[in-house]
């Protein structure tokens, strides 16, 4: 969900079975000043082609936040795409990237199959039998492996999680903040395990390929009025905002906040997923660090590394 550039880093020491001291370093260049004294035109048509992860969802969310902003009535678009969107980065997460990082082997073959024919006018009959044939059986694979007291956090008296409620849009909350009346940036879902986020994942893997099937309007929301205007939508990673000043017909001051900015703007949200974790050896102490990160899901490259103390 970001330009190409920029590179995520964390370090951490495994010590007494646990992870600890662990930093967080988030280097990506901004966007967002290349939108000043633009025209707000400019910037709806100009955001897709900077990102190359969830095109269409920005772009939805900084119409939103445009139209907000100018007093417009909101544009349309395609809820189709947008779903599309959404499920195509959720099944990469899901069946080529969860599996290895459990010890399982990836889908490819069917995801490669999938992604080829997504947009044919049998989509959901294809969608459908990939999760059946395909999903299906992996979820259960990787559950049952996060559910080992050896490899993850689940203490044995947790029962069964709960699937995780589905991030909410808020964009009034953002906007006060934007303007400055609110001292604090809305609080970001963070998962309370590892599973609780493959969970969450899964179930809006399925809730997205319900959606398609009924023609339920994808969710994007806005607030603003005299200039200031916030829109959000919904990505594979969480809520997407952009938030917008306009002042005389151009833009003053402009920021686009993914999820990955809130995650990994310091160790907090990691520290939360591996605080309780107890590893038997260093080696497992780095796969449990890449499943966390994982479990955030950065939407650049990462380099993860674990010094033995």
């Amino acid at each position: 969900m970001t330009t190409s550039a920029g590179l995520l880093t964390v370090k951490a020491r495994f010590k007494d079975g646990g992870l600890h001291d662990i930093r967080v370093d988030l280097m990506r260049p901004s966007v967002n000043r290349l939108f000043i004294g633009q025209l707000p035109d400019a910037v709806t048509k100009t955001v897709p082609y900077l990102f190359t992860l969830c095109a269409h969802a920005q772009r939805a969310a900084a119409q939103a936040a445009v139209t907000a902003a100018l007093g417009e009535a909101p544009r349309s678009f395609d809820s189709t795409e947008l779903w599309l969107e959404v499920l195509h980065e959720n099944l990469w997460r899901l069946l080529l990237d969860w599996p290895p990082a459990l010890g399982l082997r990836p889908e490819k073959e069917a995801f490669i199959a999938w992604r080829n024919t997504r947009q044919g006018g049998d989509c959901l009959g294809v969608t459908q039998n990939l999760l059946h044939e395909s999903l299906g059986p992996m979820a259960e694979k990787c559950l049952e492996i996060l559910l080992d007291r050896s490899t993850d956090e689940v203490a044995p008296d947790d029962g069964e999680l709960e699937i995780p409620a589905a991030p909410s849009l808020a964009p009034q909350a953002w906007l006060e903040y934007w303007q400055g009346t609110a001292a604090q940036m809305p609080a970001l879902l963070v998962p309370t395990s590892i599973r609780s986020a493959f969970l969450a994942r899964l179930a809006e893997t399925l809730a997205a390929v319900d959606a398609l099937a009924s023609g339920t309007p994808f969710p994007v929301a806005s607030a603003g009025e005299g200039g200031w205007g916030v829109g959000q939508t919904l990505t594979a990673r969480g809520v997407l905002t952009h938030a917008v000043h306009v002042v005389e017909g151009v833009v003053a001051n402009y920021r686009v906040q993914a999820p990955t900015d809130g995650y990994f703007a310091d160790a907090t949200a990691l520290s939360s997923l591996l605080g309780n974790l107890r590893f038997a050896s260093l080696d497992q102490a780095r796969q449990g660090l890449n499943r966390a990160i994982l479990a955030l899901d950065p939407c650049l490259p990462y380099v993860a590394e674990v010094l033995d103390a």
